[in-house]
């Protein structure tokens, strides 16, 4: 392998997870670089990354984990950057074979997990919707939008850094991102094993967040497919409440003439959104 790889690990509070697995992440040949980004751990995350020879930066406080992300990205040396999660659900033992499949020309490969790797039924729910709104919005076979453990071209990857939420979700919008800009996406099946520790994520507020992250990677990606559904179903709605009004009473209603209009503003609306966002992304 003639390609230069830099581990990036967001961590908050994982001293224990980091205990599982990175004495066996110092050992793979593949990797040049491990760096853990502490964000605002109140653990002995810093130590147990000093003791097993990681290099760390430290956020003053929390900034979230896609913010951590975006720290580690900007400090690795490496030509190929591998995410992993620090609460030990990633296996280092799957790193060369996502290197294996990103050697094949590919600009990222996720770790895609399968049902029984999933925290809980409702989760696997959640990511199965996740997966099916960014395969349609895509046009392509998605199999995990969430996993965060992958390997991305590094230099690729920092185009996208101001488009990546602080907060949860990077591993949703920097798919993609990745997909709009037409950079290979491959995944290869993983086994995760259970969290160590707590978890971040809140069901209700995260679930909110995850649903709001949902029309947002829809409009990053192409407005035009989530704008123009909602504009065909206002005018359906005005055209039959038309209809109704027309057979029943003779009259053209208000209603009719403000579900159109509305149906007419969200259609340009969505073309503006799509001018947008190719500038956006031709600037790349």
């Amino acid at each position: 392998m003639n390609m230069k790889v830099s581990v990036v690990i967001p961590a908050k509070n994982e001293a224990e997870g980091l205990k599982t697995f990175l004495p066996e992440l110092v050992g793979v040949p593949e990797v040049h670089e491990i760096i853990v980004v502490d964000d605002g751990s109140a653990d002995s995350t810093v130590a147990v990354c000093e003791e097993f020879g990681a290099t760390v930066y430290s956020h003053p406080y929390s900034m979230g984990n896609g913010a951590a992300i975006k720290t580690g990205a900007r400090k690795a040396t490496g030509d190929v950057i591998v995410f992993m999660d620090g609460d030990g659900q990633h296996s280092p033992k799957d790193i060369p074979r996502l290197l294996a499949e990103y050697e094949k020309g590919f600009s990222m490969v996720v770790g895609a997990r399968g049902k029984g790797s999933q925290a809980s039924a409702g989760r696997w729910l959640a990511n199965s919707f996740y997966n099916k709104f960014a395969g349609w919005m895509t046009g392509r076979n998605v199999e995990d939008l969430t996993s965060g453990f992958r390997v991305a071209n590094a230099k690729k990857f920092r185009e996208f850094l101001p488009l990546l939420p602080n907060g949860f979700s990077y591993p949703t919008t920097s798919t993609m991102a990745f997909f709009r800009s037409g950079y290979g996406v491959s995944y290869v099946p993983i086994n995760v094993k259970d969290r160590v520790g707590t978890s971040h994520i809140r069901i209700v507020k995260d679930g909110v967040r995850f649903l709001l992250i949902i029309f947002k990677v829809g409009t990053l990606y192409s407005p035009l497919k989530v704008f123009f559904p909602v504009s065909l179903v206002v005018f359906l709605m005005g055209f039959s409440y038309y209809a109704f009004t027309f057979f029943t009473a003779g009259r053209f209603t208000n209603m009719s003439a403000l579900l159109f209009t509305t149906s007419l503003m969200i259609f340009m609306m969505g073309l503006i959104s799509e001018q947008i966002t190719t500038l956006l992304y031709t600037k790349k």
